[in-house]
């Protein structure tokens, strides 16, 4: 006996409601663009410069003592990551501490970073400092034009794979799905102010690859079931074929779901984030391929033109008279 979180053949009508799901998809959208222009990104050390202080110790590091002894000094952000090789010997620990650039500078002071290692000294006495290495603002803003780049990029190339592989009503449904999954996903960080740096960068990548999966699973489907089904309208095409995909995508979305949100919990601050963003991408994203992709298909409409006759292949001379 299987377990099956959705019976083996539903009749959900997906397209019921669909003046109001499309009609909030819309309205979403405008409200995370305005919120954007308005309050802006919370942008990281990523984006904004600052300062990488490298640490080596003979104990093990405690990421969570290092933020303790460096909060009090009210730096902003403050990212401490635990760094591990195969190289280090046994009683070499490592960690990275990058703290963004402080109003006005392109960097933290020499007088900052003295009090940062004054700080973890009280922590770990034998604890040294290597290197300090700062990245300014203008690295910053390549950076960003790179990730913005690099985001665009990406929804190019999956318009042009959907619209050689289907139909350019697919390809338009496709884009449309994946421009709401990432603008909703930069209002939710905008509204909240959390921190977007190159991890988002990389989640919204990880979203519009997700999204595109299953929008191109429930594609596929009803690019079937139109050559099957000659005769049924295009609405019924549709809601039969997201009746048809939906045990796997529930499977799916649920499987994934499970992983990330464990990783949510236990994953620390590192993470955490990353971890955000894609969670909250694969619900949008199963949203928008059924309730945003599919409405688009049928508001554009596909040509269906069963009449014409298969042209002959090597045969059409054969009715010619010697």
């Amino acid at each position: 006996m299987r377990l099956r979180l959705i019976p083996q053949e539903t009749n959900f009508n997906f397209f019921k409601a669909a003046r109001y799901t499309f009609g909030a998809s819309v309205i979403a959208v405008i409200a995370s663009i305005i919120l954007f222009l308005v309050l802006g990104l919370n942008f990281g050390i990523d984006f904004r410069g600052g300062t990488t202080i490298r640490t080596d110790s003979t104990s093990e590091v405690s990421v969570a003592d290092y933020r303790a002894a460096i909060d009090p000094l009210g730096l902003g952000d403050v990212v401490i990551t635990e760094v591990f090789d195969p190289t280090f010997a046994a009683d070499e620990h490592v960690a990275m501490i990058r703290i963004q650039a402080q109003e006005g500078q392109e960097s933290i002071s020499a007088e900052i970073v003295e009090q940062v290692e004054a700080a973890l000294q009280t922590v770990d006495p034998s604890i040294t400092f290597p290197s300090v290495e700062s990245v300014g603002p203008k690295v910053s803003g390549e950076l960003i034009n790179t990730a913005i780049y690099a985001v665009l990029a990406a929804i190019v190339a999956i318009v042009i794979y959907i619209w050689a592989r289907f139909e350019w009503q697919f390809a338009l449904g496709a884009v449309a799905a994946l421009i709401h999954d990432v603008v909703l996903t930069i209002g939710l960080w905008s509204i909240f102010q959390l921190k977007f740096d190159l991890a988002t960068i990389a989640a919204l990548l990880t979203i519009v690859g997700y999204s595109i999966n299953d929008t191109v699973v429930v594609f596929d489907r009803a690019r079937e079931n139109l050559i099957k089904y000659k005769k049924m309208p295009l609405i019924d095409v549709l809601n039969l074929s997201a009746n048809e995909t939906l045990s796997r995508t529930v499977m799916t979305s649920g499987t994934t779901l499970l992983a990330l949100i464990a990783l949510l919990v236990l994953g620390g601050d590192v993470i955490r984030g990353f971890v955000l963003a894609i969670t909250w991408g694969i619900v949008v994203g199963t949203y928008s391929s059924i309730y945003v992709a599919k409405n688009i298909v049928l508001m554009l409409g596909v040509k269906r033109d069963w009449s014409k006759e298969k042209k002959p292949s090597g045969n059409q001379f054969m009715d010619i008279d010697a």
